[in-house]
């Protein structure tokens, strides 16, 4: 089946947040009130309860001017090589034919390791469940015809879903329609970086100015934890075990011998 993706235009977002309100709905998802930080952003990050967000981001460039504004919808990015799936003990994260990036929420123990691996800080533990939990890109509507619930619910068509390729296509015409109409910086966000995500940006500028990572990577324990550890921590634990039950033995008989040469001193 062929890859199917989301793709997020920036320069058609109005900041309405329905898709924000629809993610909460069709996950029946309870609601989580923040307090006001100073800023229309009503989140300030995803969470357990709340999968998908719209980031409200100043930025000045010129002194002079006015602050001016960046809205982000920010969500589960399902990468190509997921690092949440590769560190997963249980492997309850896996890819499904399309793409996305789904969880076995009835293996998962709440270990939180895959929010500790993914470079964007994405899967949120849900505490009352003792699971992590993140955006499905509702792969039950797509599984039934339908678009996701955001991409259904976006009044700009900021929005869309289907064919990553065909998607592409679009992205890179549209980021050269705003290179020649005021956004020189335009660039697409998901084509490369981490291998390929599978959430598509096209955005009016440089990423940091949305707050997401230029060259986000990896973190460097990832690795060593999924080529080395990982694979012999079966042999680790008794090891550990044997290495311990061996000190108490040990410290036990060279205590002994230490009282024995005491009291023959002593006599």
């Amino acid at each position: 089946m062929a890859r199917k993706t989301n793709l997020y235009d920036v320069s058609k977002c109005i900041a309405c947040r329905a898709c924000q309100v629809a993610c909460k709905d069709w996950n029946q998802l309870p609601a989580v009130i923040e307090p006001f930080k100073g800023n229309y952003q009503t989140h300030k990050d995803t969470n357990g309860d709340t999968y998908t967000i719209v980031k409200f981001i100043e930025h000045e460039d010129d002194p002079a001017a006015d602050v001016q504004w960046n809205f982000l919808k920010y969500q589960c990015m399902h990468c190509f090589e997921p690092a949440c799936m590769d560190v997963c003990p249980r492997k309850c994260i896996y890819i499904n034919d399309w793409g996305a990036v789904l969880k076995d929420y009835d293996n998962c123990i709440g270990c939180q390791y895959c929010s500790y691996a993914c470079p964007f800080h994405i899967p949120k533990y849900r505490k009352r469940q003792d699971i992590v939990t993140k955006c499905t890109l509702c792969y039950e509507r797509v599984e039934e015809g339908l678009t996701p619930a955001c991409v259904r619910t976006c009044p700009t068509d900021a929005l869309q879903f289907g064919d990553r390729d065909e998607l592409m296509q679009y992205a890179e015409e549209r980021v050269k329609f705003l290179r020649v109409n005021g956004f020189p910086n335009a660039t697409i966000y998901g084509k490369f970086e981490l291998g390929g995500l599978n959430m598509l940006y096209v955005l009016t500028d440089s990423p940091d100015k949305f707050d997401l990572p230029v060259d986000p990577k990896v973190p460097g324990q990832i690795p060593f934890w999924q080529n080395w550890v990982q694979p012999y921590l079966g042999w680790l634990i008794p090891l550990a075990l044997l290495g311990s039950a061996t000190s108490f033995v040990t410290t036990r008989i060279l205590a002994n011998k230490h009282g024995e040469h005491g009291e023959g001193g002593h006599e």
